[in-house]
């Protein structure tokens, strides 16, 4: 007899490295619209000059890396486990730089800190999954 699954074997199988890629999509597409946000709140909101220069190249460099890894996710490619880490480490810097930087009204300041940590949390969760689906699946020791 074959050590090889059938084919009814292979379907109750559960792929585990398996990732839903429309739904990492969205996760993507919300950091992208968020780094737009932290472009545009210093023109909104009243801020100091270093605030602006600090929200506006933080949030272009957050809508690039999250709009990269949307367009991987776009043709059916796993997304760029270092891009979305390099998306964590912008999010945190956007969440501590109100202490940091003099942000000129506390309205940016949470809302930078606030976009920092949403950010943050989705790109942690989405160089997760990509990495956990990108694992090779491991081979079971035969008894």
């Amino acid at each position: 007899m074959s050590d090889t699954p059938t084919d009814t074997e292979r379907d109750t199988r559960t792929d585990y490295n398996s990732l839903n890629t429309d739904a990492m999509q969205w996760v993507s597409a919300l950091a992208a619209l968020i780094g737009l946000y932290l472009v545009a709140s210093p023109f909104v909101f009243e801020a100091t000059d270093a605030a602006i220069w600090n929200d506006t190249l933080v949030g272009t460099a957050i809508f690039l890396t999250a709009g990269y890894n949307f367009y991987r996710l776009s043709k059916d490619r796993l997304a760029s486990v270092g891009v979305a880490s390099l998306a964590v480490l912008l999010g945190l810097w956007a969440l501590v730089s109100p202490s940091i930087i003099e942000m000129g009204s506390d309205e940016l300041a949470t809302g930078t800190a606030i976009s920092g940590l949403i950010v943050a949390a989705l790109s942690a969760y989405n160089a997760y999954a990509n990495r956990k689906a990108d694992t090779p699946e491991r081979t079971r020791a035969r008894a």
